[in-house]
C-alpha cells in the first residue's frame, strides 16, 4: 500500500556530477550508504559541534570537514560518516533541517566520500552556491563572490566620483578667511544685548513713588 507521506530518509534528486557510475548503481550505493552530505553550515561550525548533534543517531565513524580549496580553511559543508546504514537513516529522519549554530542545516544520504571530495569546486576555492549568493550572510564569509565584486566596484566608482573635498581651492582662500574673521549675526546680537543690560544698570530708573515723594 502506497503511503501518501514520503519517508523523510529518502535521499534527494542530486547527483554528484563526478560519480561516474550508472543511475542503477547510485540507487544501490545509497540504500547501502552509511554516509551524509551535511550543508549549509556555518564557516565557524567546529567539528566538535557536528560530532554533538549528529552522534545522537548512531555512533560515528568519522567527520570530513569540507574546506576551501585555496585557503584551506571551512566552507559550509561535511561528510558525516557512520558504522552502519540504519543510523544514517536515523539521521535523516531526525537531524535534517534542524538548527545547528544558528542555521538550518541539510543532510542527504551519499554515495560515499572518495578523496579529493572534501575541497570545494567553486572558482574561488569554495562552494559554487557562495559564488552565487546576492545576500549577506555572516556566517558563510559575508556577501558572495559575485556580490563581493560588486560592492567593490561600487566602491571604487564612489571614491573615483564622491570623494570629499578635503582642502579648500587657492581662490577661496582669502574669501573664506574673511568670512571665518568676520563676527556672525548671533554674536552682534549677544554683544548688543549685553550692552544695554549694562547700560540699564549703570542708569537704573526711578520709581514712579519714588517721584512723587520728592516733588511733594
Amino acid at each position: 500500500m502506497a503511503s501518501i507521506v514520503q519517508s523523510l530518509s529518502v535521499p534527494s534528486t542530486y547527483k554528484d556530477q563526478q560519480y561516474q557510475g550508472t543511475s542503477s548503481q547510485l540507487a544501490l550505493d545509497l540504500a547501502n550508504s552509511t554516509t551524509l552530505y551535511v550543508g549549509n553550515l556555518s564557516f565557524f561550525t567546529t567539528e566538535e559541534q557536528i560530532y554533538e548533534l549528529f552522534s545522537k543517531c548512531g555512533e560515528i565513524k568519522r567527520i570530513i570537514m569540507g574546506l576551501d580549496r585555496n585557503q584551506k580553511t571551512p566552507c559550509g559543508f561535511c561528510f558525516v560518516e557512520y558504522y552502519h546504514n540504519a543510523d544514517a537513516l536515523d539521521c535523516m529522519k531526525y537531524i535534517n533541517s534542524s538548527k545547528l549554530d544558528e542555521r538550518i542545516v541539510r543532510s542527504d544520504l551519499d554515495h560515499g566520500y572518495r578523496e579529493g571530495r572534501q575541497f570545494g569546486r567553486g572558482r574561488s576555492g569554495g562552494q559554487v552556491r557562495d559564488e552565487y549568493r546576492l545576500e549577506f550572510d555572516a556566517g558563510r564569509g559575508g556577501w558572495g563572490h559575485v556580490r563581493a565584486k560588486q560592492e567593490a566596484e561600487r566602491e571604487r566608482d564612489q571614491k573615483a566620483n564622491y570623494e570629499a573635498i578635503t582642502t579648500i581651492p587657492e581662490g577661496a582662500n582669502l574669501d573664506y578667511k574673511d568670512r571665518k574673521d568676520e563676527p556672525s549675526k548671533r554674536s552682534r546680537d549677544e554683544d548688543e544685548d549685553e550692552e544695554e543690560q549694562q547700560r540699564s544698570k549703570a542708569n537704573p530708573r526711578f520709581r514712579e513713588g519714588d517721584e512723587e515723594e520728592e516733588d511733594a
